[in-house]
């Protein structure tokens, strides 16, 4: 079972100051599109090479454009070993369209 979040459990998570690492899996040109402030950039087809970068321990939410591919990747994490990483419900998609902000 794959563990997801939603833009609003996000967002509190945030606020209350938990430590989280954003990870954005889109491709290089989805980047430029926008990003989630304070997410950092790991193209999915890179996440088996930077997989020995993640702390098992660390609370870690990936998102894509749909929460698809998100979803994969999450799942692929958690195969892994890595207990603590979620998948963003709806993606980018879904946080644009709750007014959250963007960046360049």
């Amino acid at each position: 079972m794959i563990k997801e979040i939603d833009v609003s459990q996000l967002q509190a998570w945030r606020e209350e100051g938990k430590s989280v690492r954003l990870v954005d899996i889109r491709s290089e040109a989805e980047f430029a599109a926008g990003m989630i402030p304070g997410a950092e950039k790991l193209p999915m087809h890179l996440i088996p090479l930077k997989l020995n970068e993640f702390s098992p321990d660390e609370l870690v939410v990936l998102y894509c454009r749909s929460g698809a591919r998100s979803a994969q990747a999450t799942g692929y994490m958690q195969q892994q070993g890595y207990d603590q990483v979620y998948n963003l419900r709806g993606g980018i998609i879904t946080w644009a369209r709750s007014g959250l902000p963007l960046v360049a």
